[in-house]
């Protein structure tokens, strides 16, 4: 039985998807968890996780609290521990523990990736890069003829396809040779947002223009939309490490994994952004 966190995220759906077309037995764990095979949990209800995690061999650990901090890994890893669980595949982040300036970035993963790898249980770390599907937060925007803010300037990044995290995380879930082993995903390219936006365009035949958002910008705005200041410096924190220039990164750890190439930008973009006569939409 493996355990899926996060079962309803960006990565998540994807990994069950591919448990259920695989054939392995899996729990989607979620707080409002939909169809069968799903259970109700939540990282706050120390009781939940360890009915959660009952008879579990393997656990997918996505945690994506609004205040960045390891205390939701902890729990679900302390009632693993209780239940006799053998493995953690664990979703981290590209630059994790990195020092930028006076900070660290991905500071909230650096202490759960210690946690996990001092469990005493097998590990998988995955680090990806910046998600290709984060381009669905500008399908309104583009809906509204306004720019696509851009918070990492010329910086570029290795965009990886959230479908491809998902498969490396399936083949490190059933397969123990992963065990020990931290991968850094990445797509095939490296792409600043407004390399992005140019390719969308292409896809949709539709203008698709940014506007920089240098990190004091970024900070005033998130902080107007409400988003707590802790989200907010871990957000412009991790932009401005990209925009520096540091998140210019590819490896072929996806490949190496998987057996082929990783998705493009663009295999995405074709996959999930349709438009119509009534504007941007998205197919997910």
């Amino acid at each position: 039985m493996i355990l899926v966190t996060g079962a309803t995220g960006t990565v998540g759906r994807h990994v069950v998807q591919l448990l259920h077309q695989g054939g392995h037995p899996f729990r989607a764990m979620s707080r409002h968890p939909p169809g069968a095979g799903a259970v109700r949990a939540d990282f706050d209800d120390p009781a939940s996780l360890r009915r959660a995690v009952t008879g579990v061999r393997a656990v997918f650990l996505l945690t994506a609290p609004a205040v960045p901090s390891p205390d939701h890994d902890l729990a679900l890893l302390a009632a693993a521990r209780e239940a006799g669980v053998a493995s953690i595949v664990k979703l981290s982040a590209i630059g994790t523990g990195e020092r930028f300036g006076e900070v660290t970035v991905g500071a909230w993963h650096q202490a759960a990736e210690r946690a996990v790898r001092t469990s005493g249980m097998a590990w998988t770390m995955l680090r990806p890069s910046s998600f290709a599907a984060n381009a669905r937060h500008w399908a309104a925007i583009i809906d509204a003829g306004q720019p696509v803010p851009n918070l990492t300037g010329d910086g570029r990044q290795g965009v990886v396809d959230p479908r491809d995290i998902a498969a490396v995380a399936v083949e490190a879930l059933t397969d123990p040779v992963h065990a020990g082993r931290t991968y850094t995903l990445t797509g095939p390219e490296l792409l600043s947002v407004p390399e992005q936006a140019r390719q969308l365009e292409q896809v949709i035949g539709r203008p698709v223009t940014t506007v920089d958002l240098p990190p004091a910008d970024a900070t005033r705005q998130l902080l107007a939309a409400g988003l707590p200041p802790a989200a907010v410096d871990a957000t412009v924190t991790g932009s401005a490490w990209a925009r520096a220039g540091h998140n210019a990164i590819l490896t072929g750890d996806v490949a190496a994994v998987l057996g082929r190439p990783p998705a493009t930008f663009r295999d995405w973009a074709e996959a999930h952004f349709v438009i119509d006569n009534k504007g941007a939409g998205e197919r997910l």
